[in-house]
């Protein structure tokens, strides 16, 4: 990888030595030998229409002649000799260009036809053509017009492939685990299970309110049996976002353990999609996702940030709970919309979660939906009265944050930094594409590496970070 970068900024202190030499070269003045002599040369005299003329008259009427002919003989000789050498004198920008052209052309045929590796190989040759082209060819004013087109064609190029793209292939997505636990109804009550958790229940620190019903009994009974491995999955992912997301619900002034509505969600996983659409560790579907500034586009879904959504979260997690004054209600809403809830409140008169669920009135995947969220809440709390105690978190994430207004390629970072694409992506859930977007982004890149990144990718002019090299 470091070869790569290596020869590449070979390539860049070429152009940065034909950027720098472009004002000096073009201030001086054009060569004097290379002048075009201002007046043609004399005619010869014309002859006597009679060719019977006699000898001495000949040389009366020639002999004058005769005193300028050696300086007119040196003046013809002088621009016979000049013309052949100005006609024969190749142009080594004009042919470089047309050389490039031709690159050029064979690249734009191999992409219309589809081959894409085939057209990045024409045009890295006319770049290199371009790059490594001699310092006096460089200095000629039609050198940088046809660097900046060729740049600029291959830059939108890789711009409109990426727009024709459904996804990028290497986008990951995962089934939501709200769905599944969603989809069980009446799985049974263990009495035993029950009573030990009521117990639990009163030892039991939580900055929301813990209830024990037959719903609750319920879905700890599904997460210790059929539902174990994904409730497992989603202890092990929390590791890597735990200490983000306590952190900001702290900031945002509400209790820290709505991080078990992510649990219960997403299990943590940035890449969750349910079948309804929503998206990422706290499942925002689209409209609710721009009311709270998570941006969505061919580049980007914040929906899929970690940072950005968790905030979102709190925010819209407080606004319910200012418009509800209740946890539970304010978790139905998340879930189902605030409208749907409200309108639930006014037909009964009861804003009470468990009486609303009694009186049947709201759905079904909303009735679940808290009961779900306290099963999980009670169980992480104590994980070894429910065998847990042997899951191990994943490390948390941790990551310098590098803020760029310029589109690069991933691939390109990575090699920048030395670590694995794979890695970045990680660290990047929002990204959509191979790229990032032309405007401002937060490029997270593994801690301690930010400097080491900045110094590299400040070598590669910005017009060549997206058709990466």
């Amino acid at each position: 990888m470091q070869m790569k970068i290596k020869h590449f900024r070979m390539l860049i202190a070429a152009s940065a030595i034909l950027f720098g030499s472009l004002g000096c070269h073009t201030a001086h003045k054009p060569n004097a030998r290379l002048a075009v002599p201002s007046q043609a040369p004399p005619a010869p005299a014309q002859q006597s229409k009679s060719t019977k003329s006699t000898k001495p008259a000949i040389a009366q009427k020639t002999q004058p002649a005769q005193k300028n002919e050696p300086a007119t003989e040196a003046r013809t000789q002088s621009s016979s000799a000049e013309k052949p050498k100005a006609a024969a004198k190749p142009d080594p920008v004009a042919e470089l260009i047309l050389k490039v052209e031709k690159e050029y052309d064979a690249g734009l045929n191999q992409y219309n036809s589809g081959d894409k590796d085939g057209a990045k190989e024409h045009f890295d040759r006319a770049f290199n053509m371009l790059l490594e082209s001699p310092a006096g060819v460089r200095s000629d004013p039609r050198f940088q017009p046809e660097f900046d087109r060729v740049l600029d064609h291959v830059n939108k190029l890789q711009l409109a492939a990426v727009q024709q793209s459904d996804a990028a292939p290497e986008q990951k997505t995962e089934p939501a685990p709200i769905d599944e636990a969603n989809a069980v109804t009446n799985y049974p009550v263990d009495p035993n299970l029950k009573a030990k958790a009521t117990a639990e229940i009163k030892s039991t620190h939580s900055d929301l309110p813990l209830m024990m019903t037959d719903q609750v009994a319920s879905y700890i009974n599904y997460f210790s049996t059929r539902g174990r491995p994904t409730l497992e999955h989603g202890l092990t992912m929390s590791g890597r976002y735990r200490d983000l997301i306590e952190q900001i619900l702290k900031e945002e002034g509400v209790p820290q353990d709505l991080i078990y509505v992510a649990q219960a969600e997403s299990g943590f996983h940035p890449y969750a999609v349910s079948r309804a659409g929503a998206r990422g560790i706290w499942q925002f579907m689209g409209s609710r996702a721009r009311a709270y500034s998570l941006h969505h586009d061919l580049w980007v879904d914040d929906r899929q940030d970690p940072e950005k959504s968790t905030r979102a979260a709190a925010r819209h997690l407080k606004d319910l709970y200012n418009q509800f004054g209740d946890w539970y209600l304010a978790m139905a809403a998340y879930n189902s919309g605030p409208g749907r809830v409200q309108s639930a409140v006014k037909r009964t008169g009861y804003a009470d979660f468990w009486e609303l669920y009694r009186r049947n009135v709201l759905p079904r995947e909303t009735r679940n939906y808290v009961p779900i969220i306290v099963a999980v809440a009670i169980m992480a709390k104590n994980p070894s009265q429910y065998g847990l105690q042997t899951v191990i978190p994943d490390p948390p994430m941790k990551y310098d944050t590098v803020r760029i207004n310029y589109p690069v390629d991933l691939r390109l970072v990575a090699e920048c930094i030395d670590v694995s694409l794979s890695e970045l992506q990680e660290l990047n859930p929002s990204l959509l594409r191979m790229t990032t977007p032309k405007t401002h982004f937060d490029l997270h890149l593994p801690m301690g590496t930010a400097e080491k990144y900045q110094t590299t990718i400040a070598a590669i002019p910005a017009g060549m970070r997206l058709w990466w090299r």
